[in-house]
């Protein structure tokens, strides 16, 4: 899977892209949470570059799994796409984002469900890490 600069929109679109497929599928009424709330525009992007973001995102992952489409984001894969997001502002934006379209279709899938939890530890703020480790 390619890499994104840190912190660029492109990176940020991929997040979003993953809360978008973490139930294995993205819906009408989440694509239209994108489009009322504007999320292209907010990250800096075109609705069309967003979609091609979206695009390639759903055929790396075909490839990294042979071809077969299965639910989830593997866990490898979610690491290298939350690792290129480190401002924490722009962290508790897409946050935000990806609860509100998960939540688009009236139902939390437990993809969804695990993504929000390991944005929620990858995202930790640094103080609450270290005392994490410290106890």
């Amino acid at each position: 899977m390619q890499s994104y600069p840190t912190n660029s929109p492109q990176a940020a679109a991929r997040v979003l892209a993953m809360a978008l497929v973490a139930d294995g599928h993205y819906s009408m009424s989440e694509l239209k949470a994108v489009d009322r709330l504007d999320i292209p525009g907010q990250l800096g992007l075109s609705a069309e570059d967003f979609k091609s973001i979206l695009d390639t995102f759903c055929q790396d992952l075909l490839a990294t799994a042979d071809g077969q489409w299965c639910a989830g984001v593997p866990a490898e894969v979610r690491h290298q796409l939350l690792a290129e997001v480190q401002d924490p502002g722009l962290r508790a934006r897409l946050r935000e984002q990806c609860e509100t379209i998960m939540q688009a279709d009236g139902h939390m899938a437990d993809g969804e469900t695990e993504l929000l939890d390991a944005l929620a530890g990858a995202w930790r703020p640094a103080q609450a890490s270290a005392l994490a480790q410290a106890t």
